[in-house]
């Protein structure tokens, strides 16, 4: 008996064919990160009405607290008498010379170590010998207190510019070194094998596919490395006081007490938390949400 083959028809032939584009278009989807899109009221809802009921919560047992009178007044002060110091600051205008004393020197010591920090996590990362002579010690100093800079810095520079960017650098470089590193050794293998095959190597290499594969760990070191920076700028600013400096946030704190004056100290401390806050919500966390975004990790966030 003859082989019966596939009938042809006019339709058949191109069933597989479709079965495949069917296949590969779902794959696709799957890997196409799907938007999804959230009114600009609720997300104001969810990021301010949650800090705002905590806000609200703290003030309120914060003058629990006080009208109980379970200790002395000079040690915790009402919230309104904080208020009005705070007040008199803005009143006379000062706080933005003292706000903008210390937001310039971090965010200059920021640059600077952005600019240290990137070319030395880079060699760490991809040079074995570097990594082995210095890759303990810069997880080492991530450890170390800034603070502990503080008196060394003074005795080299003086009560100068210098000291401050001096201590704000050594706490930030190391964190931004260590968070490029490993981002870097997160890279799958087959990224730098591939960009070896295209002719990517040495700075072309490092711009084209180390970095931006390695850019969600970079700005996590980034973040990082600001946070110990705004720490290590408040360290010295608070010990290295002089009339140079001029005065910042942690000079002002200083002011509050040595005159025993509880109220401004608090005042200080809410101004230092605020402009951590602010930069957090306002430079990084978009940046941040960007990036994962683009990578579908943060879809609808």
């Amino acid at each position: 008996m003859p082989e019966q083959g596939p009938v042809a028809t006019g339709s058949r032939p191109e069933a597989p064919d479709q079965d495949v584009a069917s296949t590969l278009a779902g794959l696709d989807a799957l890997d196409t990160p799907t938007e999804r899109r959230v009114p600009w009221w609720r997300r104001a809802i969810a990021v301010g009405v949650p800090p705002l009921v905590a806000l609200i919560l703290f003030v309120a047992l914060w003058q629990l607290v006080w009208a109980s009178a379970i200790t002395d007044e000079f040690k915790v002060p009402a919230p309104v008498t904080v208020w009005d110091a705070f007040g008199a600051v803005v009143v006379d205008g000062s706080v933005f010379s003292i706000l903008w004393t210390s937001i310039s020197r971090a965010f200059l010591g920021f640059l600077v170590a952005l600019l240290i920090a990137t070319p030395l996590g880079l060699l760490v990362a991809k040079v074995p010998v570097v990594r082995a002579a210095i890759g303990p010690l810069l997880s080492g100093m991530q450890s170390l207190p800034s603070v502990a800079w503080v008196p060394a810095a003074i005795l080299w520079f003086g009560l100068t510019d210098a000291t401050i960017y001096f201590v704000v650098l050594l706490g930030s470089v190391p964190s931004i070194a260590n968070g490029l590193v490993a981002g870097i050794d997160q890279i799958p293998p087959i990224l730098p094998r591939v960009g070896q095959v295209l002719g990517a190597r040495g700075l072309t290499n490092a711009r084209y596919i180390l970095l931006p594969a390695a850019l969600p760990g970079y700005i996590a070191g980034c973040k990082q490395g600001w946070a110990f920076s705004w720490r290590s700028l408040m360290a010295a600013e608070i010990i290295a006081a002089g009339p140079l400096l001029g005065i910042g946030l942690g000079a002002y704190l200083k002011q509050g007490s040595d005159l025993n004056d509880m109220p401004t100290v608090i005042a200080a401390i809410f101004l230092i938390l605020f402009v951590g806050i602010a930069i957090e919500l306002l430079v990084f966390r978009p940046v941040e949400r960007r990036v994962l975004r683009a990578r579908g990790l943060a879809i609808g966030k």
